[in-house]
């Protein structure tokens, strides 16, 4: 299974979106699925429900922060390197959706702000957007590991 449909099923499966992105990569961060699960919790709905930068693109940068920052040697090209890889994934995300903020990306959908979750439910799920932009963010995330090497070409690489 590719991990552009593993992070749409992870959302429609009741995980949130920073969950169901960043558990679609969660083998090649040496993390346990708890560890995982636990780590991306906090990112669904714009952090914490607050609406802020889509969860999805959140757990895409917690991945390369991972898979590329080398913390044994914290200097300012590491910082710098790791800086310009998440432009770059945030910027085709932006390209691809129009903006990577929650609260845009929700727009018109009766979104709010509240820190209750909403129950996942037929309705739910077909006034969001949110199990495409977990694709979407995938597909970017997965294209660009192969660009650089970290999946083969069809970015499947081994799936937990």
């Amino acid at each position: 299974m590719d991990r552009e449909k593993r992070a749409r099923e992870n959302f429609c499966a009741g995980l949130n979106c920073g969950q169901s992105v960043f558990m679609a990569f969660a083998d090649l961060t040496g993390l346990t699925y708890e560890q995982a699960m636990k780590l991306s919790a906090p990112f669904g709905g714009g952090m914490g429900r607050m609406r802020e930068v889509c969860g999805a693109v959140s757990a895409s940068m917690m991945v390369l922060g991972l898979l590329f920052y080398d913390a044994a040697h914290p200097t300012n090209e590491e910082k710098s390197a790791l800086y310009a890889r998440e432009q770059e994934v945030a910027s085709r995300f932006r390209k691809a959706f129009g903006t990577i903020i929650c609260r845009e990306l929700l727009e018109g959908t009766g979104a709010d702000d509240a820190p209750q979750a909403e129950e996942r439910t037929a309705e739910y799920y077909a006034k969001r957007p949110c199990a495409g932009l977990c694709a979407g963010a995938a597909k970017i995330l997965q294209e660009y590991l192969a660009e650089e090497g970290v999946l083969p070409a069809g970015g499947e690489g081994k799936q937990a």
